[in-house]
């Protein structure tokens, strides 16, 4: 039963801009989950830490802990194998100031202001020359597909949600797979005809495995504008309002979803999908999810594997990137970067959406970082005020720092385009929507050589 206005929690929570909805408990103003806790008796579900639980309590809690259930019931599954897509330490060539473990933010800052002003400056003119010589082709493609068209015109069920700025980004991820020949499109409007899908070209397709799937609306559009019949939803999250029950009412649409980390999925171990032609989508796929997927689908295709056919992620949260997970360490050390070089710059990647330049930000390559770097040198010399990287950054433009956190993005999506490329298929950086609706808008499309991808 629903607690009344009066013996609700008081708790405010603010992303939702209301009241918890749990009743209080007795003599408090707050349910069990917000009462005020005692320091030293709260500590980390060892099972899942993103709950806490009383010391005292935690033997009986492990025996019972929610996660308990599902962690046993996947270790059961043939398709789970513990770390598979995890990457792993390389030996370190070129120094390193970082332990093998998860580099968090803090420790990117500290490493950031540890290092001399003359080094940063001189990593400034690493990454405009590097940036120069290999990110020269990110073209805009902002696409509309006319396969998408019941969904631009809002001819969907109105129990969908329907937001329209996610609609553009979806179809145009969509547009650019259909560009290259990854996706065919429907005969009818909405439903393909028997025809088209017994067809046994090169380039048909019948499954779609969307990593990162959230609430699965980007395989929803799918299936209804190219009337693909196996869908595969990866995603270690439980959501509400997820599209699986409109998917499920589709005649002859087989779904599977696997609640799952990417990190430990082993594709080739999906009975049903063995031998059958797939694309691999992902829209905003954070940080190591990125390089965790193509892992997934490329490093292992032997036997009776899925047919990858074409692949288009969205890659965003490039401040969330680790060394060890990186799909492409060998192509960073080719261009003269160190691992603390590379844990620096995905901490630069976040000046790049730490304000709303979407509107306002020239292009990339219009602002000149070397000049500028000069320039601040210059200014620099005999400033004891300016004695810290500290100091240096605080005094930069913001409009200086988003360009250089959009640099440090498109040089490590560019490493992992020239991996994708290196494992069999032809491969491109796009943006594939307005940097207005979206600043994450860094599209990896990719399919087989004989593929148009220009």
């Amino acid at each position: 039963m629903a607690a009344t206005s009066n013996n609700r929690c008081s708790f405010w929570l603010p992303k939702k801009k209301r009241s918890c909805a749990n009743t209080r408990i007795e003599s408090s103003m707050f349910c069990g989950n917000h009462s005020q806790r005692l320091e030293g008796e709260w500590i980390p579900c060892p099972i899942d830490p993103s709950h806490s639980v009383l010391q005292e309590n935690l033997e009986w809690h492990v025996k019972r802990c929610p996660l308990l259930k599902q962690n046993v019931a996947l270790s059961g599954q043939r398709f789970y194998q513990k770390g598979i897509n995890a990457g792993n330490e390389e030996k370190e060539k070129m120094g390193s100031c970082c332990p093998d473990s998860v580099v968090t933010s803090e420790m990117k800052r500290n490493l950031l202001y540890s290092m001399s002003v003359s080094k940063f400056h001189q990593l400034i003119k690493k990454i405009e020359a590097v940036h120069g010589d290999i990110c020269k082709d990110i073209k805009d493609s902002y696409l509309s597909p006319e396969a998408c068209n019941m969904w631009f015109n809002k001819e969907i069920d109105r129990k969908l949600p329907f937001q329209k700025k996610h609609v553009l980004q979806q179809g145009s991820i969509l547009g650019n797979l259909e560009e290259i020949g990854a996706l065919k499109r429907c005969n009818e409007n909405v439903e393909c005809c028997e025809s088209d899908l017994e067809e046994k070209e090169d380039n048909s397709v019948s499954a779609v495995v969307e990593f990162g799937a959230g609430r699965g609306y980007l395989t929803q559009m799918l299936a209804d504008c190219y009337g693909i019949k196996k869908v595969y939803l990866v995603e270690r999250k439980s959501y509400k309002l997820k599209a699986d029950r409109s998917l499920r009412q589709k005649e002859d649409l087989v779904l599977e979803r696997m609640r799952i980390d990417i990190e430990d999925l082993n594709l080739n171990a999906v009975e049903s999908l063995h031998g059958v032609p797939y694309v691999a989508v992902g829209k905003h796929l954070c940080g190591p999810a990125t390089d965790l997927s193509l892992r997934c689908c490329l490093s292992r295709q032997v036997g009776e594997s899925p047919i990858l056919k074409g692949l288009a992620i969205a890659t965003c949260c490039h401040h969330l990137c680790q060394w060890k997970s990186y799909i492409n360490k060998e192509y960073i050390f080719s261009l003269g970067i160190s691992k603390d070089e590379f844990h620096i710059m995905t901490g630069f990647t976040s000046w790049a959406v730490d304000d709303d330049h979407g509107s306002n930000l020239p292009g990339v390559d219009d602002i000149d970082l070397l000049a500028s770097n000069a320039k601040k040198e210059e200014e620099e010399v005999g400033d004891d005020s300016l004695s810290s990287v500290e100091e240096v950054v605080k005094k930069m433009k913001p409009m200086e720092r988003a360009v250089l956190g959009f640099k440090c993005k498109q040089i490590i999506d560019t490493g992992r385009m020239k991996w994708v490329k290196k494992h069999g298929l032809d491969s491109k950086l796009v943006k594939y929507i307005p940097a207005s609706i979206s600043p994450e808008n860094t599209l990896l499309v990719a399919g087989k050589p004989n593929s148009s991808i220009a």
